[in-house]
């Protein structure tokens, strides 16, 4: 049904419509929702937690959205803390759960830069104005635990039912102002198994070179999130088919073309997904260290070539493949450091002589290293015999692994030592003193 008060017309949907019963929020969200309501401020579920509660899947967190400004929410929850620069959010913690809790934001006021993206975005309205500024239509929905009601403004509710992603607005304009949005329309596309919906879709070839405006730490946060999401392979396909992994991991083309590097990356990611939806937990060091593993490899053979020896040329082949990326994504370092040392156990692993393969054993990251060397292996790109012998090794009673060692190579005479030579060629060697005879 319609309300028709002193707000533009929107939707009001009944439990009986939509489904979502209050025992079905998270005990924090609801906690949050009556403390404010408690103190005469408005207090709603939104975003993704209301749409996937309408698909019937249990959200990973809960957003608030409320009329009280972040400092008169920080001082009601003693456990809370304000984050945020572009826009001021307030965490407000209970137990492991955290609510993000926004205040309605205004449909203008915000600071851009040439570009039109938003800079600072710090100007509260109301909940029709929060509405207008929400990216999709799918996350404009607004859910009141008191009645159990959702109330839609601009037809949300039913483009969750028809899959859609839609933007609100004009497409162009939204995607100026946050060029990451594009990026979240591919997740949640990829994600949830919506289709773009076609005015959405029509600009994002063309302006996908606004990404290369955006901090690089923003676009590793998004590329994490979209990485981690559950559908990472259906994640890059959907950026490549869109044209935005240019300037965020271009590697991808190279890789296609590439027989042994595109199975190498379709099977860490169909791992990576598999664990994710097993509730499983995963490694995103371990993650881009294979997405960018074959940009190193493919470094170090070419340092190879220029007579530098094999290890100094994977270590330089790692800086090299890190350096360019920073400009494109911020990985962390505490993210590189582990990267680098997954890289750098490829070729000790596979040596299997004498010592060096019992030390390996102990390497913090041997666990990391065997299971990356696995999928070279499962690739094709090392032999599998290698792959099953260390999967031996490693459980193998200490006198079975002594009998696996290959035996070291013998090691090389040293040659003698040149006897140095004396200051001038014509000076005579000095003539040893005579034995003393009472001696």
């Amino acid at each position: 049904m319609f309300n028709m008060g002193a707000e533009p017309p929107h939707r009001i949907y009944k439990r009986d419509k939509h489904g979502i019963a209050r025992s079905s929020i998270s005990r924090g969200a609801l906690k949050v929702c009556e403390i404010l309501k408690a103190h005469d401020f408005s207090a709603y579920i939104v975003g993704g937690a209301v749409r996937d509660l309408l698909l019937g899947v249990v959200p990973k967190d809960y957003d608030v959205a409320t009329d009280a400004h972040p400092d008169q929410v920080h001082r009601l929850f003693r456990r809370s803390h304000l984050i945020g620069r572009r826009f001021k959010l307030v965490h407000v913690l209970f137990g492991s759960e955290t609510v993000e809790v926004s205040t309605f934001r205004a449909g203008e006021g915000g600071e851009s830069d040439e570009h039109g993206r938003l800079l600072r975005d710090n100007v509260y309205g109301t909940r029709v104005q929060d509405a207008a500024r929400r990216d999709f239509t799918a996350n404009a929905l607004y859910y009141d635990p008191h009645d159990e009601t959702v109330l839609d403004y601009h037809g949300g509710y039913a483009d969750v039912r028809k899959k859609t992603m839609r933007i609100i607005g004009d497409p162009v304009l939204r995607f100026r102002e946050d060029p990451v949005r594009m990026l979240r329309a591919v997740r949640f596309a990829a994600k949830l198994g919506f289709g773009i919906d076609p005015k959405t879709r029509a600009p994002i070839r063309k302006l996908a070179n606004l990404l290369e405006n955006v901090p690089a730490a923003r676009l590793f946060e998004e590329m994490l999130k979209l990485l981690l999401s559950g559908h990472s392979a259906a994640c890059l396909a959907q950026l490549r088919k869109e044209g935005l992994h240019h300037g965020l991991l271009p590697l991808l083309d190279v890789i296609v073309e590439q027989p042994v590097g595109e199975r190498f990356l379709r099977l860490a990611l169909d791992q990576t997904d598999a664990r994710i939806r097993g509730g499983k937990s995963v490694s995103p060091a371990f993650l881009f260290a294979a997405l960018l593993w074959h940009e190193v490899l493919a470094a170090w053979k070419l340092n190879e070539t220029k007579e530098m020896r094999s290890i100094p040329a994977l270590y330089l082949a790692m800086d090299q493949v890190l350096d360019a990326q920073t400009d494109k994504l911020s990985i962390p370092r505490r993210l590189t450091t582990t990267m680098k040392e997954i890289w750098a156990l490829q070729p000790r692993l596979e040596q299997r002589s004498g010592k060096r393969a019992l030390v390996l054993l102990t390497h913090p990251r041997f666990r990391a290293g065997y299971d990356f060397m696995l999928l070279r292996a499962e690739s094709g790109e090392v032999p599998m015999e290698l792959a099953n012998w260390w999967t031996r090794f490693q459980d193998a009673e200490l006198e079975e692994r002594n009998a696996m060692l290959i035996p070291d190579a013998a090691p090389k005479k040293k040659r003698p030592r040149r006897r140095r030579k004396s200051r001038t060629d014509d000076t005579p060697e000095p003539t040893p003193a005579p034995a003393d005879p009472g001696n």
